[in-house]
């Protein structure tokens, strides 16, 4: 777009409004709420190997096509550290971007059916708990639990996450804005 001299659409005088894509304020996240985060991802042997390689795992169950064939699944499996990350890294954009200060911890870690190659992970999170911090002004502890399933719907991975996460006002020096999801920014 060129900087001429008129306003741009949407505007309300000579500078254009700004949507800066951010995850959610501590005070936005609600208890209860699941989170569904879309695109799936849909996972591929490249996938597979490639982390299991670059982690220095060796197991035959991911790297093995015929030694796997002859084990309980049949087949390979996608490694479960990389499914894991996945599904948190899906949780991402809608909750966490640019407002959380700190990953505290993962616990409740399951993997109840095997995610192989071609299968497409969705992954959804539920807010369990929340609570300003009484040491960190401005910041608050936030429970996370993120459900992943498989195309078909079967749960292939649990995890509960606790996040350090800022309250809007710490973070940018303003109080919310209206109604929304808050994504908008005001040109400085």
């Amino acid at each position: 777009m060129s900087g001429g001299g008129g306003a741009a659409a949407g505007s309300t005088g000579g500078e254009p409004r700004v949507v800066e894509q951010r995850g959610l304020y501590f005070e936005e996240l609600e208890e209860g709420v699941t989170y569904a985060h879309r695109p799936g991802r849909t996972v591929t042997e490249a996938d597979n190997v490639l982390f299991t390689t670059l982690t220095m795992n060796t197991q035959a169950l991911h790297l093995d096509a015929a030694w796997s064939a002859g084990q309980p699944f049949g087949q390979r499996l996608m490694n479960s550290m990389f499914t894991l990350a996945t599904m948190v890294g899906q949780s991402v954009s809608q909750l966490t971007q640019g407002t959380i200060i700190a990953q505290l911890g993962l616990t409740d870690v399951s993997f109840p059916h095997p995610l192989y190659h071609g299968d497409t992970l969705y992954t959804e999170t539920v807010i369990s708990g929340k609570r300003l911090s009484g040491s960190r002004p401005g910041q608050g502890i936030v429970t996370m639990e993120h459900t992943g399933r498989n195309q078909d719907g079967t749960v292939v991975a649990l995890a509960t996450r606790s996040c350090l996460m800022w309250t809007r006002e710490a973070h940018t020096g303003q109080p919310g804005r209206g109604q929304g999801n808050g994504q908008e920014t005001m040109p400085v």
